[in-house]
């Protein structure tokens, strides 16, 4: 009889220890990978060419050419109006803006940025090539030799019937 009371008091408990190691690593593996896709702000005023693209964007420079003005990383440095008038191949306000950036270097970011010399154009899709022609030009000018356009992506599947 009294081996029997022995059996009944061994009861086993839960260890929670291994599952709260595995949901710390599955929580460290999401936020890591939830960081690695970098998304573009595109403006309310600019609508972007539809393309199939399959290169995901990197942090680079980024020119935005709007209806009516240019900003480089957010400063507005030119107006449609004055690139369209001058007859210069490359615009000085962006040139300027462009060496200003690659020399005032703060951070690991705005380092990896200047170092690798990539600029990303977000061009609404109804300004003119000439304009992008010398907006690219002032990019080049200034030893930013990799220019990318931005482009809102559309699904490879459309162009399959």
């Amino acid at each position: 009889m009294r081996r029997m009371t022995r059996n009944k008091r061994g009861v086993t408990k839960l260890n929670l220890t291994p599952l709260m190691d595995v949901f710390t690593v599955l929580v460290f593996f999401l936020m890591i990978n939830s960081a690695t896709v970098e998304t573009l702000q595109q403006p309310k005023q600019i609508k972007l060419p539809e393309s199939v693209v399959e290169a995901k964007p990197r942090e680079t420079v980024v020119i935005f050419v709007g209806m009516e003005e240019v900003l480089v990383q957010g400063e507005p440095v030119a107006t449609i109006a004055d690139i369209e008038a001058t007859n210069n191949v490359e615009i000085e306000p962006i040139s300027a803006r462009l060496a200003e950036l690659s020399e005032s270097v703060i951070g690991l970011s705005t380092q990896a940025v200047a170092e690798s010399q990539e600029v990303t154009v977000l061009a609404d899709k109804s300004v003119p090539f000439s304009v992008l022609k010398k907006i690219m030009a002032s990019c080049t000018g200034q030893g930013y030799t990799k220019v990318s356009l931005a482009v809102v992506q559309k699904s490879a599947q459309s162009n399959e019937v």
